[in-house]
């Protein structure tokens, strides 16, 4: 049993032509829905986009099983990043898929939507038994997974999941993932006429500058560290009384993580006091690290369904956060597998016919194993 190649590049033309930037899905969850409707099964949309401001929710479906074990997850997400408005696909020589380059292609992550769509749609049509099987599509995945954040994890049933979303050749998986803490601070001086009396101003902007030199960069340890933007100051006759500066860390471990924002903290605290100003740091932990062991059956079963399609296993870590982090957070034990998207993130994305039947086929035998 294997995939419709044929419908399956209709259908990634077909999600590729949707315009869903992050927060603005609605027309891709509505397009799933009607998809799952068509295989007879019902999807349910969950609120998130109220609690976001978006116009989609994240989409859920159940689908039964006559083989007693216990259910599995599929998931992928339905926004993209931008430059997403208007996507069409071009079919370059040797099944090369790209977009016409003023946009993403956005296989990022609907080659991931496509491959589970197609694989579930080849699996009914067959008659074979199966487990059972859920599928969660989330809303906005892009912005640090704020989306699946709003979902009720208790509703779901399965302990082990697959998140299609991970650039590289099809057979390829993550097993180990980041914690991401982003940052904002805050350094408050006062303002003076920098002409008049600069004496009685506090210089934010300075003690800032301060604090930033003073902090590590790029990668620390296993870690890294990234100060991302700056802004402070009003005109240039006045000493500014505000400077703030965003940025991140990440680590495989979360305690690591926290010690080098706790770093971070006493150094801008010392670098403000030093200048007469004071500091707020303000942090969010986007997600949270997790590794699953690669003796575990979600990991063993990857690896039989790869070898039964005679694709090369590449088991790896990754930098980047995914809803997988969430779903470890909760319990459920997952991996992120390939799923034939390429440089993505860019107007250059792209993938190929084959590599969206492999990971089409991957899921499919996934879906299938006992």
């Amino acid at each position: 049993m294997t995939v419709d190649k044929s419908r399956l590049l209709a259908l990634f033309e077909r999600l590729v032509s949707i315009d869903s930037p992050s927060f603005g899905e609605r027309e891709m969850c509505d397009f799933i829905k009607e998809r799952l409707a068509r295989l007879g099964l019902t999807a349910r949309e969950d609120s998130a986009a109220e609690k976001l401001g978006g116009t989609s929710g994240n989409l859920y479906c159940y689908v039964e099983g006559e083989l007693e074990k216990p259910p599995l997850l599929f998931s992928g997400h339905m926004d993209t990043v931008e430059p997403a408005r208007g996507k069409k696909l071009v079919r370059g020589p040797g099944g090369l898929l790209t977009s016409a380059g003023d946009t993403v292609l956005g296989a990022d992550d609907l080659a991931g939507v496509a491959a589970i769509l197609e694989a579930l749609e080849t699996l009914l049509a067959s008659g074979e038994p199966h487990r059972p099987l859920e599928l969660l599509f989330s809303a906005a995945e892009e912005p640090y997974c704020v989306g699946v954040l709003q979902y009720d994890f208790s509703s779901l049933k399965s302990r082990e999941a697959y998140v299609f979303d991970l650039t590289g050749p099809v057979g390829g998986a993550a097993y180990q993932a980041p914690t991401i803490l982003s940052f904002t601070a805050v350094f408050s001086g006062r303002a003076a006429h920098a002409g008049f009396s600069p004496e009685e101003g506090v210089h934010a902007i300075q003690a800032a500058a301060r604090a930033i030199a003073q902090i590590p960069c790029g990668r620390v340890g296993e870690a890294t560290v990234n100060i991302a933007t700056i802004s402070g100051g009003t005109a240039s006759n006045i000493v500014p009384d505000r400077c703030s500066f965003t940025g991140e860390i990440r680590s495989f471990s979360d305690g690591e993580a926290r010690r080098l924002l706790e770093e971070m903290r006493e150094t801008m605290e010392r670098a403000a006091a030093e200048n007469g100003a004071s500091v707020r740091l303000e942090s969010v932990s986007e997600c949270t690290a997790y590794c699953t062991d690669r003796s575990h059956p979600v990991v063993k079963r990857f690896e039989d369904a790869c070898g039964a399609l005679g694709l090369p296993v590449r088991l790896c870590q990754t930098f980047g956060g995914s809803d997988n982090n969430h779903f470890a957070t909760h319990g459920i034990t997952g991996i992120v597998v390939a799923n034939a998207m390429n440089n993505c993130h860019s107007c250059g994305e792209y993938t190929s016919e084959e590599e969206l039947e492999r990971a089409a086929n991957l899921a499919l035998r996934l879906m299938t194993a006992e």
